[in-house]
């Protein structure tokens, strides 16, 4: 017991380092650590498909369509409207679905769904943090006024919030927990930890807006609700591909941690939620 924890410890010191020096490290060290994660994750993904009767999807492919999908995103964040940075990535795709006419597997419909998931649910979250990462300033019309700069406390803020909020979560619910919130899928969260963990998550919303005042308090609390609930959703949705499947752990990789999916599960759903959130503000302020 006294080892897992220590070995737990040691894992996630390591994980979190790494994490805030790639994302604080600048663009290109943001850039490559989650291109990496999002082929680990999809090769985790489908490893863990796998398992399932006639399903075999095309791993490599749809890592490397992952991988370009978020180099395209980030390279879309630093050259705006070059959106023909996307066209091999279409062909990667295309291939997918062309493929398996000709690969004579007993169930390409499986194969195809779970290479779509694969890209809808993992590449395509991940490639959205660039949204978050990259910011335009003046005029994109004036070239010589206009601006992108790389700002990286948004896409820091969205693991800042679901780590705060797993950490209230646990704490409040060990303490105080009675309600199930979702027992059919995940028999430990309770309602109390929930909401224990949205409390924590704002007070971590109100230093968040302290130290970097670029928006109002309102929307760093709105921004740090909106992971709790979504990230929540993220973590139950993986909960349910894990049990449908019959696994414990999505992988090993992370000793005393599980694997890719379970450390992003919630990041997975938070990031496209914190992206709608920050548009629909965005968009709202400008009526």
């Amino acid at each position: 017991m006294k080892n897992n924890f220590i070995q737990r410890a040691i894992t996630g010191i390591i994980f979190v380092g790494v994490l805030i020096g790639c994302i604080l490290g600048g663009p290109i060290s943001f850039t490559l650590l989650f291109a990496l994660i999002t082929a680990l994750t999809i090769h985790e993904f489908g490893n863990i498909v796998s398992k399932q009767p006639d399903v075999e999807i095309n791993k490599p492919i749809c890592m490397l369509a992952g991988v370009f999908l978020f180099f395209g995103f980030a390279y879309l964040g630093v050259m705006p409207g070059q959106t023909e940075i996307l066209i091999p990535y279409l062909f990667l795709i295309i291939y997918l679905l062309v493929s398996e006419l000709y690969l004579k597997k007993k169930n390409p419909l499986n194969n195809w769904a779970y290479a779509m998931m694969s890209q809808i649910y993992i590449a395509l979250s991940f490639a959205m943090l660039n949204v978050l990462a990259y910011h335009s300033i003046g005029n994109e019309g004036e070239l010589s006024n206009y601006q992108v700069q790389y700002n990286p406390i948004l896409p820091l803020s969205i693991f800042i919030f679901t780590w705060i909020n797993d950490t209230g979560a646990y704490c409040t619910g060990m303490l105080f927990g009675k309600h199930r919130l979702f027992e059919r899928i995940s028999p430990k969260k309770s309602w109390e930890g929930s909401i224990g963990g949205g409390v924590f998550s704002i007070i971590g919303a109100i230093v968040m807006a302290h130290f970097f005042p670029f928006m109002p308090i309102s929307i760093w609390i709105g921004l740090a609700l909106t992971v709790v609930i979504f990230g929540t959703l993220g973590d139950l949705t993986e909960s349910l591909l894990k049990r449908t499947i019959g696994i414990k752990d999505s992988g090993n990789i992370l000793p005393g941690h599980g694997g890719m999916l379970d450390r992003f599960d919630s990041t997975l759903m938070a990031v496209p939620a914190a992206v709608v959130y920050l548009y629909i503000i965005s968009f709202i302020s400008k009526i």
